[in-house]
């Protein structure tokens, strides 16, 4: 049974924890899916929860704490579906500065998960993991660190030991910028590149991907470069593996990029603001998603706690701005589309809570106001 805040039973009763093996019947039903949730587990939150979601209702109800997990905040899942990859944000790892990433098998029928190991990253707060399109290598990044990390994955889910370690340094111009701070790990389209977004340098650093080995090579040109005081944070690529859109954290702005892959290099085809002109106090993108169709970007702010639906061009890949919308919470750490596309998930931070949005799948609209359950500091939402 999960431990739960009486605060958080009264806010949200419908998230009832349902009997051992609730998920059996969901490949029947084709309306049912299924979703871990990576949390903060500094307070109420134990590791790494299962859930169920009704995309017919638009109704979650929490399956059960799916492993013990120390600050599991974000989570990959494997290609063949098979492992699940956690980042764990530490601080320090086996008495060193370091965070760590882990890895587990899935067992669907039982909603849980059984660790295979555990590695050091190298570099403290290691806050994203990702996995190549083989599933042989898998990539983290440390925020507190400065630094990224490369590792092998054998046929049984263990991880290695690094492979590629890379500490960047320097600083950015704004005080959220005092160091390197390595925020996402992205893998090309065509799995033979790597991009770390590096949120206190102002840079996408680019690597050549061996993926036999998971070595990473820096490209020359080495990174794309955002504008001073953008933050870039979070990287997602259109369907059409062209374009990319980057959120930019301490500027509040999405770059849309072009993606040369003959050249390994990136070009800034747009800049557009998340926050309205008049906008005052602090603003700060997290996370993007986007339709399966490529035609719909959504971008999280927290602080401000909103968020921000964008158009995009068929033609060019150029952003429209659509409209503002509630998040359902405080601080908006991780969004996902359900596997419809017909809801919209966040995981609030702050405010403890996991909300639902209803989507229009034509217009790309999302509804102001969603179902709201609870789950102490939710960071990252995965469809399984």
């Amino acid at each position: 049974m999960v431990k739960m805040s009486r605060r958080g039973f009264l806010q949200g009763s419908s998230a009832t924890v349902v009997a051992a093996h609730p998920l059996a019947a969901l490949a029947k039903s084709g309306k049912e899916h299924m979703l871990f949730v990576g949390t903060q587990t500094e307070e109420e939150s134990k590791g790494i929860y299962a859930y169920s979601f009704d995309s017919a209702a638009g109704e979650l109800k929490q399956v059960g704490l799916a492993v013990e997990a120390q600050m599991p905040t974000f989570l990959a899942l494997s290609p063949n579906r098979k492992m699940l990859f956690a980042a764990n944000e530490l601080d320090r790892y086996e008495d060193k500065r370091s965070g760590a990433i882990s890895s587990y098998t899935i067992d669907r029928k039982a909603a849980k998960l059984t660790k295979v190991n555990e590695v050091a990253t190298g570099g403290g707060g290691t806050c994203h993991v990702s996995v190549d399109h083989t599933g042989r290598c898998v990539f983290a990044a440390n925020y507190g660190g400065g630094s990224a990390t490369s590792f092998t994955v054998d046929a049984t889910g263990k991880i290695s030991d690094a492979v590629s370690f890379f500490q960047y340094t320097g600083s950015g111009p704004k005080p959220q910028q005092k160091g390197p701070r390595g925020h996402r790990v992205t893998v090309s389209p065509d799995n033979k590149y790597l991009f770390v977004n590096d949120l206190g340098l102002d840079e996408i650093h680019v690597y050549h991907l061996d993926a036999a080995t998971a070595k990473l090579t820096p490209q020359d040109p080495p990174a794309w470069k955002a504008d001073p005081g953008s933050g870039p944070r979070a990287l997602l690529f259109h369907p059409n593996k062209k374009w990319a859109y980057c959120a930019n954290e301490v500027g509040s702005t999405v770059n849309a990029l072009n993606w040369d892959a003959t050249k390994g290099k990136f070009t800034t085809l747009q800049l557009i603001s998340t926050v309205p002109e008049d906008h005052q106090g602090p603003s700060a993108p997290s996370d993007l998603v986007m339709d399966k169709a490529g035609r719909f970007l959504y971008v999280a702010n927290r602080l401000d706690d909103f968020m921000v639906s964008f158009a995009i061009s068929p033609t060019d890949g150029k952003l429209t701005l659509m409209e503002r919308t509630s998040c359902g919470g405080k601080t908006p750490r991780h969004i996902a589309l359900d596997p419809t596309g017909k809801w919209l998930l966040v995981a609030n931070q702050a405010s403890d809570n996991l909300s639902v949005f209803a989507r229009d799948a034509k217009t790309g609209k999302l509804a102001n106001e969603g179902k709201n359950f609870p789950l102490s500091r939710p960071q990252c939402i995965v469809f399984y």
